[in-house]
């Protein structure tokens, strides 16, 4: 029988979302708890990976067990068992190929940017004092739509069979507190490509390249040309999008 769980998390403590030896993650974390209360070994299919340090909004994944389980009292437990900085807010019986990564229609991503001294955001996002062009930002960021080759914003050595994405909203916005919130969609995206892009885009906002230069950079697929990617506190997971179906189909 396979479920899905719907999460949240903040990264700060955790080496990313995939497990790895001798680090903590996230899956491993969420694994161990399962693992204990289900009294068997389980693991766990996350919607996808996200980096050291790098939170959740919203993040879905799916676990395996040979039992039918109250998803009520699971949900109730595992948050008992679980750190302070992982939360669950449900667990969902969902027919026995659904895939929380495969089954994924869409991502969406959110990056903070704080313009002001601020004790309470220095872990939810990046604290940046130079003043920044909005609206040249939001020209830049719109050019995105019209590309689907992003290999100057994707990692080295990243193992990816395709550096295609297809991105559906990218756009700079600038909340009541001042905090600019940079907001993309796409259908899939690479290992450290939206802190690249944000990086990027912030250095088109106080000056050091224009769109026009922004698109050659683009188009010019080399991550060498691209500048250093915004630090990771910034970065939220803040959607995944399946089809109606994924959830509502039940066993």
């Amino acid at each position: 029988m396979r479920y899905f769980i719907e999460l949240r998390y903040d990264g700060a403590a955790y080496c990313g979302w995939q497990r790895q030896p001798d680090m903590p993650t996230v899956q491993q974390t969420i694994e161990d708890a399962l693992t204990k209360l289900l009294r068997t070994p389980t693991e766990i299919v996350g919607a996808g990976r996200t980096d050291t340090g790098v939170n959740a909004s919203y993040y879905v994944a799916h676990f395996d067990s040979a039992v039918e389980v109250d998803c009520k009292q699971l949900l109730y437990k595992l948050n008992m068992m679980l750190p302070k900085d992982i939360a669950l807010f449900s667990v969902t019986p969902v027919a026995d190929d659904a895939h929380a990564r495969f089954d994924a229609r869409q991502r969406e991503y959110r990056y903070y940017i704080c313009p002001t001294k601020n004790p309470f955001r220095r872990y939810s996002a990046w604290l940046y004092y130079v003043p920044l062009d909005v609206e040249k930002m939001n020209r830049a960021a719109a050019k995105l739509l019209e590309y689907n080759d992003f290999t100057s914003f994707a990692k080295l050595n990243s193992n990816n069979k395709t550096n295609i994405c297809h991105i559906m909203d990218a756009k700079w916005q600038v909340e009541a507190d001042g905090v600019l919130v940079f907001t993309i969609r796409a259908d899939r995206f690479l290992r450290n490509m939206v802190r690249s892009i944000v990086g990027t885009l912030v250095d088109v906002g106080r000056g050091r390249y224009s769109v026009e230069e922004f698109c050659a950079i683009v188009e010019a697929r080399d991550l060498s040309l691209s500048s250093a990617g915004a630090p990771a506190q910034g970065l939220f997971l803040s959607d995944v999008v399946y089809e109606r179906e994924v959830f509502t189909q039940t066993l």
